[in-house]
C-alpha cells in the first residue's frame, strides 16, 4: 500500500484506465479460457500475506472498495487453500470498526500465530490523523479478531508491518513508509521492549534508487517482508516508485546488517504498487503480490495473485514473471465430500455473502455466470450431484460442465423458488460421464436478475 500520489503517477494511471477499459472485453476472453491468477476475483484485493496453519495455507489480504479513485480501504479479508489452485473464501475478518481509535485505510496487515492466539498486525489511520499500527487478537485463525489493546501499538505516521518469531522465541515487527523500523515484541505479542530502532536504509543495503522515480536515495519503498530460510534472513520489499517493483536483501540476523540481493518483480500490470509475501508450502516455494489483472482493475482496484519459484542452490531468489495460469495445482479436489460453493479456481460474475447457515455462499447469480473448480478426482465415475441452494424468485439451473463453461454437460440440476434467499433446501439430479481428473465448471442459466444462493456442492457414486 503506497502512501502518496504523485501528480505525474496518477496521470499515467488515468491513461492506463483508459486504454484497460478499451481492452477489457478481450481480456474477458483471455481470462475466462485460461486464467486463475488473479485467485480471487469476486471483489478487488491487495496486500498479501501468506501464514500456514495446520497444513492449511491462509492468504489475509486488504480490500478495494469497488470503482475507488484512491485507497478506498475499510476492511481485511482472509481467504485458504490446501491444492494453491482452488481457494476458500472466508469473508471479512476484522475492519476499521475493529479499532474505535482508528477512521481509514485498511491498508496491509500480517497474522501470526502465537500462544494459543492469532494476532493480526495492522496499520490504520488514526484519529488523531496519523498513520498507527493496531493489534487484532482471535481464538480462530479466521476471526473475528478483536482489538487486543484498545490503542495503537505504534503510531509515528508509518505503516505495513511484517512479523516474524526468530530462533529462541524472540518476535519483531518491521514497518515504515518512507523509512524502515522495527521493535522486539514481547510474548504477550501486544507490547515492546527497549524502544522504537531504525533500520539504516543505505544503497548496500536496499539498493540504489531507479532512475526517474521520486527522490529517495535508496530503492526501499513500503511493505516489508521478513523471513529466515536455511539460516539466511530475507528482506523483501517495495521498491522504488511510481511504478513500484519488488527487490530483497539479505542478512546474517533478523536486524542485519542487510545486503543488497537485486530485483524479484519488475514493474508489471496496471497497478503502481506491489505488496510481497513468501511462504514455503507442502515443499514448495511461493511469491504473492498484487496487480491490477482484473476487469476495472488499477492502482486503487488491484488483485491478489501468487507463483511458485524454486531458490537458487546458493538461497538467491530468481526474477519472477507475473502469470494468468498461477503454480500448478497440487493436489486434486475430492467430490465425493461436501466442498463450499466459495471454494473455486475463478469465477465469472457471481459474488459472495455471510451465509445465514455459517460462513460464506455464492451470491448474485446470475444467467451465464459460472464457477471453475480446477483438477476435481472424479475416479471411476459419479451418479449424483447435491448441492444446497436459497431463492426469493423461481430459481434456476446449474449444468455441470467439464473443461469449460460450454464443456461437456454431465449433469444439470433444477433449483426452484424456497421462499427467501436465506431459506435454504437440497436439491439433486443425476450425473453421467463424470469420470477421471478434470475441471469442474458450475455454470447457471435462468431468467434476468439473481437466480439463487449457493452454499456448498458434493457429488456421489
Amino acid at each position: 500500500m503506497t502512501g502518496f500520489n504523485a501528480p505525474w503517477a496518477l496521470s499515467r494511471l488515468s491513461v492506463a484506465l483508459q486504454v484497460l477499459l478499451l481492452l477489457s472485453p478481450l481480456f474477458n476472453i483471455f481470462q475466462v479460457v485460461k486464467a486463475d491468477n488473479p485467485f480471487v476475483q469476486t471483489i478487488y484485493t491487495a496486500d498479501p500475506a501468506p501464514v500456514e496453519y495446520n497444513g492449511r495455507l491462509y492468504v489475509f489480504t486488504s480490500h478495494d472498495e469497488d470503482g475507488s479513485r484512491d485507497f478506498v480501504m475499510k476492511d481485511w479479508r482472509a481467504y485458504s487453500t490446501i491444492d494453491m489452485a482452488n481457494w476458500q473464501d472466508h469473508g471479512s475478518v476484522a475492519s476499521l470498526q475493529t479499532f474505535s481509535w482508528a477512521n481509514a485505510n485498511a491498508w496491509a496487515g500480517q497474522v501470526i500465530p502465537r500462544n494459543g492466539k492469532f494476532y493480526f498486525y495492522v496499520p490504520v489511520r488514526a484519529n488523531s490523523g496519523r498513520m498507527a499500527v493496531g493489534v487484532g487478537v482471535a481464538d480462530n485463525i479466521l476471526g473475528p479478531y478483536r482489538d487486543a489493546i484498545g490503542r495503537p501499538l505504534v503510531e509515528n505516521n508509518e505503516f505495513d508491518p511484517t512479523v516474524y518469531i526468530d530462533d529462541g522465541g524472540q518476535a519483531y515487527m518491521f514497518w515504515g513508509n518512507p523509512n524502515l523500523w522495527y521493535v522486539r515484541l514481547n510474548q504477550d505479542m501486544i507490547s515492546y521492549s527497549g524502544g522504537i530502532n531504525q533500520v539504516s536504509v543505505t544503497t548496500a543495503g536496499f539498493g540504489a534508487r531507479r532512475s526517474g522515480t521520486n527522490s529517495r536515495p535508496t530503492a526501499y519503498e513500503e511493505g516489508p517482508w521478513v523471513y529466515k530460510r536455511n539460516g539466511l534472513y530475507y528482506m523483501i520489499y517495495a521498491a522504488n516508485c511510481c511504478s513500484e517493483d519488488i527487490r530483497y536483501a539479505t542478512g546474517p540476523s533478523i536486524t542485519g546488517p542487510w545486503t543488497y540481493r537485486g530485483l524479484i518483480m519488475a514493474t508489471e500490470g496496471a497497478s503502481f504498487t506491489n505488496h510481497p509475501g513468501i511462504i514455503d508450502y507442502k515443499n514448495n516455494s511461493y511469491f504473492f503480490y498484487h496487480n491490477g489483472a482484473l476487469p476495472g482493475g488499477s492502482g486503487y482496484t488491484r488483485s491478489v495473485a501468487v507463483e511458485r519459484f524454486v531458490y537458487n542452490a546458493d538461497g538467491t531468489i530468481p526474477q519472477l514473471r507475473m502469470t494468468t495460469a498461477g503454480p500448478p495445482q497440487i493436489e486434486p479436489v475430492n467430490p465425493y465430500v461436501q466442498q463450499e460453493a466459495e471454494m473455486m479456481a475463478w469465477a465469472s460474475g457471481v459474488e459472495t455473502e455471510v451465509c445465514s447457515e455459517g460462513g460464506m455462499a455464492v451470491s448474485y447469480i446470475d444467467n451465464g455466470d459460472y464457477i471453475k473448480v480446477k483438477g476435481v478426482a472424479f475416479g471411476d465415475g459419479a451418479k449424483s450431484f447435491t448441492a444446497r441452494v436459497a431463492s426469493n424468485t423461481t430459481g434456476g439451473k446449474i449444468e455441470l460442465r467439464l473443461g469449460s463453461a460450454t464443456g461437456t454437460l454431465v449433469g444439470t440440476c433444477n433449483v426452484s423458488g424456497t421462499g427467501g434467499w436465506s431459506t435454504w433446501a437440497t436439491v439433486t439430479c443425476g450425473v453421467s460421464g463424470a469420470t477421471g481428473t478434470q475441471d469442474l465448471f458450475l455454470r447457471f442459466t435462468g431468467g434476468s436478475g439473481s437466480l439463487f444462493n449457493f452454499n456448498w456442492w458434493r457429488f456421489d457414486q
